[in-house]
C-alpha cells in the first residue's frame, strides 16, 4: 500500500477516543482463529512484477476518530494478491489518501488519485465527508468506487459508488424492528450526529418503519464535536421511550452508555445501537452493567464466525496485514470491497485493463457471495447501490457477543428501486 500526504491544514483537533484501546489488542482476542493458509487472486505463490495497476482509496484517518480500516484490510488482501499472482501477473499499487474529515481536502487528495494517478478503480474508501465532496468527479471521470463502509446518504445515492456495508439507516432500521419485535417497544428516541445529508435521512428509516407498524420514533441530532453524553441521555430519556437507539461511532456510544448507567437509565429502558457499536471490546468496555441489556445491528456476520471466506479474511490479515490493524466489521468491509474488484480484474484481459473497461466489468457484477455476508452481492448500472440490506443481531454478554437474531432484512420504502435493480439481475 502506498500512501501520500494531505495538504497540510491546522490540527488544532484532538482526537476524540472513549475506547482505551490498541488494534493490536483487537487483533490479539481473535487470535487462533485464523490459523490457516491464505487464499488471494490466482493463488500461485508467485511474486507478480508485471506493469502495476493503480487502484487508489479516500480514507477519514486523522481527525476525530480514524477511520481507515477498511482501507487497512483491502491493503492486506491486495498484498496477498501481490505475491500470488496478482492480476495475471500485474501487481495491484494500492494507494490510500486521508481526508482528515475535511470535504475540501478530500476533493484535492480524490482529485490527485483520479486525474494524476491515474487510478483504475477505487476500493476501500471509508469516510464521512467524501462522498458528497466527491461522487460528482467520479461521475464525470468514469471510475468505479467500491467503497468499503459507506456514511452519509449520498454514498448510498450515487451511481459511481457502491458501499459494500449496509449503511446507517438501514442498520438503523434493522435495530427497530428488533426492538419492537423482541422488546415491544411502542417509542424508540434515534439519536444521531447532525452531520449533513447523515442526520435525519439515518432516522428517517425507522420512522418510516415505525409508522407502518404502529411504533413512534423520535430524532434527537447531536453535535459530535461537542455532545456532552450525560445531556444527551437525559434528552432522550425525557421523551420517555421504551427504547433509545444510538447510531453514532463507538467513541461517542461508550461514554454515552456510561452516562446512562450513572443515572439509573438502562434498568427503565432498553438500549440498541446501529452497527457501529459492533466491536469485540465494546462489551468489556461498558461493563458488566450492561450484560444482556444492551444489543446492536451487524452489517454482516459475526467477526468469529467459522464461515470459510470469513477465517480467510483472519488469516489474510494476520499474514498481510499489519499488527495493528483492526479486526473489526470495517475491516471485514475492506476485505470485501478489495476481494471483488480483484475477482472482477482476473476475468479481464491484463493488457485491456484500464478505467472505462474497469467500470464497465464492475457494473457486469451480479452475484458476488461471501458467508461474511447475508446474501448474494450485485452493483449491476443501478443509479444508486445499497445491496446490502440484511444483517444480523447480537447482544452484549458481558465479555463479547451474543447472537440473538441472524439476518433481518431492513423494510424500508428507500430500498424499493435497490431491490428491483437486484430482481433484474435474477435475485430475489
Amino acid at each position: 500500500m502506498t500512501s501520500f500526504k494531505t495538504p497540510s491544514r491546522t490540527r488544532t483537533r484532538t482526537r476524540t477516543r472513549a475506547l482505551a484501546l490498541t488494534a493490536l489488542g483487537l487483533a490479539a482476542s481473535l487470535c487462533g482463529v485464523s490459523a490457516q493458509a491464505q487464499s488471494c487472486g490466482l493463488n500461485n505463490g508467485k511474486k507478480a512484477t508485471g506493469q502495476p495497476i493503480p487502484v487508489g482509496a479516500v480514507v477519514g484517518k486523522t481527525g476525530p476518530d480514524d477511520f481507515s480500516a477498511s482501507a487497512g484490510a483491502a491493503a492486506a488482501y491486495f498484498n496477498c494478491v501481490n505475491s500470488n499472482g496478482g492480476i495475471h501477473g500485474r501487481p495491484v499499487d494500492y494507494q490510500v489518501a486521508d481526508d482528515q474529515w475535511n470535504p475540501e481536502v478530500a476533493a484535492q487528495v480524490a482529485s490527485k488519485l483520479v486525474k494524476d494517478r491515474k487510478v483504475v478503480a477505487m476500493a476501500g474508501n471509508t469516510s464521512f465527508v467524501e462522498c458528497g465532496a466527491n461522487a460528482r468527479l467520479y461521475a464525470q471521470e468514469n471510475v468505479m468506487v467500491v467503497a468499503g463502509t459507506g456514511v452519509p446518504r449520498e454514498c448510498f445515492f450515487a451511481r459511481n459508488y457502491v458501499p459494500l456495508n449496509a449503511g446507517p439507516r438501514v442498520s438503523a432500521t434493522i435495530a427497530t424492528m428488533y426492538a419492537a419485535r423482541q422488546y415491544k417497544a411502542k417509542k424508540i428516541v434515534c439519536v444521531i450526529p447532525n452531520i449533513p445529508s447523515l442526520g435525519n435521512w439515518a432516522c428517517e428509516g425507522p420512522k418510516e418503519w415505525g409508522r407502518k407498524n404502529g411504533v413512534e420514533v423520535q430524532t434527537l441530532t447531536i453535535d459530535p464535536g461537542s455532545a456532552d453524553p450525560t445531556s444527551v441521555v437525559l434528552q432522550a430519556a425525557a421523551q420517555k421511550p421504551d427504547a433509545i437507539l444510538f447510531d453514532v461511532p463507538k467513541g461517542l456510544l461508550v461514554p454515552m452508555l456510561g452516562a446512562a448507567e450513572q443515572q439509573g437509565l438502562g434498568r427503565k429502558i432498553r438500549f440498541l445501537s446501529a452497527a457501529p457499536a459492533y466491536n469485540v471490546e465494546v462489551p468489556k468496555s461498558i461493563g458488566a452493567y450492561w450484560k444482556d441489556n444492551f444489543d446492536t445491528n451487524l452489517e454482516f456476520q459475526p467477526l468469529e464466525s467459522k464461515g470459510p471466506d470469513n477465517q480467510n479474511w483472519l488469516a489474510v490479515m494476520d499474514k498481510y496485514g499489519k499488527k495493528d490493524d483492526p479486526r473489526d466489521t470495517f475491516s471485514q468491509a475492506g476485505y470485501l470491497a478489495a476481494r471483488l474488484l480483484t475477482e472482477t480484474l482476473l476475468k479481464m484481459d491484463p493488457q485491456k485493463i484500464e478505467r472505462a473497461s474497469v467500470t464497465e466489468a464492475l457494473r457486469q457484477v451480479a452475484d458476488f457471495r461471501s458467508d461474511i455476508l447475508c446474501k448474494p452481492f450485485h452493483i449491476g448500472a443501478g443509479q444508486r447501490h445499497n445491496a446490502n440490506n440484511s444483517g444480523p443481531m447480537a447482544r452484549s454478554n458481558g465479555a463479547g457477543w451474543t447472537p440473538t437474531e441472524p439476518c433481518l432484512q431492513a423494510d424500508d420504502p428507500e430500498l424499493a428501486d435497490v431491490r428491483a435493480d437486484a430482481q433484474k439481475l435474477g435475485q430475489k
